[in-house]
């Protein structure tokens, strides 16, 4: 019969959380929307600039991914947009495809998302291990931080290459370009945010408030505290610092025409990687976002997986109609949305919409504000992006977890996040693989009863694959002469596949050769399926194959000359 793969239904957390929503329930989420849409102001402008796009596109991207993400989604909280993930990312595919194939990547991308979230393989990401997400985070977030430095220097350069070891010949041979006043704006900034009060609850701070006027102060967002004084200082100083107007013109007081790309199959087939990376990017980060929000807020429901990539999906597909980058989870938003309150999607939505009401009505504002303003917020996402402490704690972890998290992260920023994750993935596959392959042992059985002259029994422990199988090729060569029966207790053995059952039956084929017969005792389910299955039991037949060892010890040396002859 057909064999018929169960699809995910498509039904958004929002529908679940509606019924029975309150006037309170909605109060919490205003609030909440209002203060993620006001964190994600900055953020979205600098991600986009830092990609290699214009501030709108982040913008676009931050209102149309983030209303379709929160209203289709399968969490309650989780907050979409662009990322900081996708910076280095979507750089390199700009610069290796051009703008309009990033849009046409984007769109492929979030099709494949959204099939991985209907086959339901959403949990499939979390077998990716945790050395390999640590590994290419690190490695993103100082990537993030070197594309910052042109920018926090007010170096002379037009455009910044995206291999690693070029960014840094540039830096160094323009290094005498700096700016001082650019340097001064930035790192004002970056202090500014990190000494900005975060706790709605601790009463004093890094920066000496009162603990009133810190609660107040924890309120209003650092970044968006830091962007206001810079561009007034910026303006009304007349400081000589590149801003948003001297480079990019501007930000239009409305949002894009749809206009779809124009797509060949072509064109389809020269995109393979960049929509592959992206869409690996955007469902592990998207649903290790959603995981932490989980955590942070134990009494909502958790988030559905499958949900959750069908919605990232429908948002990247959607977006780059409008000019829109590539969007996924983000996990700073997320947080600040979950601690100011928010109770179900609508404070995503709400986020969203006060993002629409910001460029629809104050966009003119952000011709002033200062680009090093920008990258000394972006130096400090970065910094909370990379978990640093890791690469401290290495010593106390295994040779396979180190080179596994160390070589992604090198990987990540000497070439990109696709090497890094499948070299990551094959690294950790094959110390995984050496590591069951060590597991597994063949021992002498110690038997209860004393077992017939010329029977010897063996004990199988873990699972017999292919990686394993060496030690029962060896195996003949440990049988003593004259030995009649060699008894394989399995109770142990979990496991087996096709490469351990063709070692049982090149062991059979050497203990013939040799006038001995193979009996097999105490076999679990799958190992014993794959025998019948296969046919092997009849090979060897089935009387050779035993309840326990007990019963082996019943074998006498003519019936294992007569199961040999029989096999024979």
């Amino acid at each position: 019969m057909p064999v018929r793969v169960p699809l995910h239904p498509f039904r958004p957390r929002l529908l679940d959380t509606l019924s029975g929503y309150s006037r309170q329930q909605f109060a919490a989420d205003l609030g909440a929307g209002l203060t993620v849409g006001i964190v994600a102001l900055p953020l979205a402008m600098a991600f986009a600039i830092a990609s290699g796009v214009k501030p709108e596109a982040g913008l676009f991207t931050a209102i149309i991914a983030g209303f379709l993400i929160s209203a289709l989604g399968g969490s309650q909280v989780q907050i979409g947009g662009p990322a900081g993930a996708f910076i280095v990312i979507v750089y390199g595919i700009i610069e290796r495809y051009g703008l309009a194939n990033l849009l046409i990547a984007t769109s492929l991308a979030g099709v494949l998302l959204f099939l991985m979230g209907w086959l339901r393989l959403g949990a499939l990401v979390r077998y990716i291990p945790v050395s390999i997400v640590i590994g290419f985070t690190n490695g993103i977030a100082v990537l993030i931080g070197l594309s910052q430095v042109k920018d926090l220097l007010g170096l002379a350069i037009d455009k910044m290459p995206g291999d690693f070891f070029s960014q840094i010949a540039v830096l160094a041979r323009q290094a005498h370009t700096l700016n001082p006043a650019a340097l001064l704006v930035g790192l004002a900034c970056l202090a500014l945010v990190v000494l900005w009060p975060k706790s709605y609850a601790m009463p004093v701070g890094p920066v000496g408030l009162p603990a009133r006027a810190r609660r107040l102060a924890a309120h209003v967002p650092g970044t968006i505290v830091a962007l206001v004084l810079a561009t007034l200082a910026t303006l009304l100083l007349g400081l000589p610092v590149e801003t948003i107007g001297s480079r990019f013109g501007g930000i239009p007081q409305a949002l894009p025409q749809f206009a779809l790309p124009e797509l060949s199959w072509a064109t389809a087939k020269l995109l393979v990687i960049p929509t592959i990376t992206i869409a690996l990017l955007g469902a592990i980060e998207s649903l290790l976002c959603a995981r932490v929000a989980d955590n942070l807020a134990p009494q909502h429901a958790r988030h559905d997986p499958n949900q959750e990539l069908m919605a990232q999906g429908l948002a990247n597909l959607v977006t780059p109609f409008f000019g829109g980058i590539p969007a996924t989870g983000t996990i700073a938003r997320t947080v600040t949305n979950v601690r100011a309150g928010a109770a179900s999607p609508v404070a995503g939505i709400v986020h969203a919409a006060t993002l629409l009401a910001v460029v629809l009505v104050a966009a003119p504002l952000a011709l002033h504000v200062p680009l090093a303003a920008l990258a000394g917020i972006l130096l400090f996402v970065a910094w909370n992006m990379g978990e640093w402490r890791e690469f401290a704690r290495l010593r106390h972890f295994l040779l396979p977890y180190r080179a596994t998290l160390l070589g992604t992260f090198v990987l990540t920023v000497v070439f990109d996040l696709t090497v890094a994750v499948e070299m990551g993935l094959l690294m950790a596959c094959g110390f995984f693989i050496y590591r069951m392959s060590t597991l597994f042992t063949v021992q002498p059985h110690a038997s209860a009863a004393p077992l017939p002259p010329g029977v010897v029994a063996f004990e199988l422990f873990g699972s017999l694959f292919f990686g394993a199988v060496g030690k029962i090729e060896r195996l003949p060569s440990q049988v003593p002469a004259g030995t009649r029966a060699v008894v394989l207790e399995m109770h142990r053995l979990i496991s087996m596949d096709t490469s351990g059952l063709d070692a049982l039956r090149q062991l059979h084929g050497a203990l013939q050769r040799q006038g001995a017969a193979l009996v097999l005792a105490n076999v679990n389910p799958q190992p014993l399926g794959l025998v019948r299955r296969s046919g092997f039991e009849a090979e060897i037949g089935a009387e050779q194959i035993v309840p326990s060892v007990a019963d082996a010890a019943l074998i006498t040396p003519a019936r294992a000359d007569a199961g040999t002859t029989a096999a024979g």
